[in-house]
């Protein structure tokens, strides 16, 4: 009797000392209708909830809701996984793609931009080879019609204060500021507007110019060159833009190395027929 206590005295011993057999993501935790739920799947899910909904929780309390919770959501999604409709196809397909191409993309924009990039895009948006960027003042006098701006410029040719006429004929919230627009680019403003501001003399009035908001009369009161900035100044906006550069490379890289085959002959109104999917 002593030996075969003694025995399995040392084998609980051992197994106490042993390590704990290696867990990985595919680790099944609970099984539901024999459908596994595992380890990389809870773990998945504990990086999803909103940190404000877990706080003061332990882990054995977070173990507990989110096995819980799958548990529910497993059976739930079984109910309907074996009578999918078209529509219910449609939108799974997408969903998968859309993870994946945004899994993707993330682990390129993730990845901490070099020195030399940092540089690179510097010089290219401010450096000797880029185009000066010229910042313009202008103010203008906003009117619904082009007739009422012709009259405003013959106003104007005999004397008329341009602030004046801005207070109390524009129709934009500028006529505050007596029309004045502060500084601006010209891609900031719509084009008729911007090509009209470029081709004026600081000083000079413009003849009505027309564009989605109704009829202007511009004023340049001044323009000037913008300064580059320092590169420290700008580095989080230079690797923000190299994050994006890189991102947008992938996807026109695999778009210009796709076969793609597209179906002719498809009416576009077919998109639709929502009762496709029903």
């Amino acid at each position: 009797m002593i030996r075969p206590m003694l025995a399995a005295l040392a084998l609980s011993a051992a197994t106490l000392g042993a390590p704990a057999m290696a867990q990985d993501a595919a680790t099944v935790v609970a099984t539901v209708n024999g459908e596994p739920v595992t380890l990389g799947q809870m773990i998945a899910m504990r990086g999803s909830l909103n940190p404000q909904m877990t706080a003061g929780m332990n882990d054995q309390q977070l173990w507990d809701m989110i096995l819980d919770q799958m548990i529910r959501q497993t059976a739930v999604a079984q109910e309907a996984a074996g009578d999918l409709s078209p529509r219910d196809e449609a939108v799974l397909e997408l969903e998968r793609r859309g993870y994946l191409s945004t899994a993707v993309l993330e682990g390129l924009a993730e990845a901490e931009p070099s020195e030399d990039e940092l540089r690179a895009a510097y010089d290219a948006a401010f450096g000797e080879s880029a185009a000066p960027k010229v910042e313009y003042n202008a103010a203008h006098i906003l009117v619904e019609t082009e007739d009422e701006a012709k009259t405003i410029v013959e106003e104007l040719a005999g004397g008329a204060d341009f602030g004046t006429l801005a207070e109390e004929r524009s129709t934009d919230n500028s006529s505050a500021n007596k029309g004045d627009l502060g500084w601006f680019t010209p891609e900031m403003m719509v084009q008729p507007f911007a090509e009209a501001v470029v081709a004026l003399e600081p000083g000079e009035i413009s003849a009505p110019v027309q564009s989605q908001f109704g009829w202007h009369v511009i004023r340049l009161i001044e323009e000037r060159t913008q300064e580059a900035p320092a590169f420290d100044e700008v580095r989080d906006q230079l690797a923000l833009q190299v994050r994006r550069d890189r991102v947008q490379a992938e996807i026109d890289g695999l778009f210009e190395a796709a076969t793609v085959e597209t179906t002719e002959g498809i009416d576009p109104a077919l998109m639709n027929s929502t009762e496709l999917l029903d």
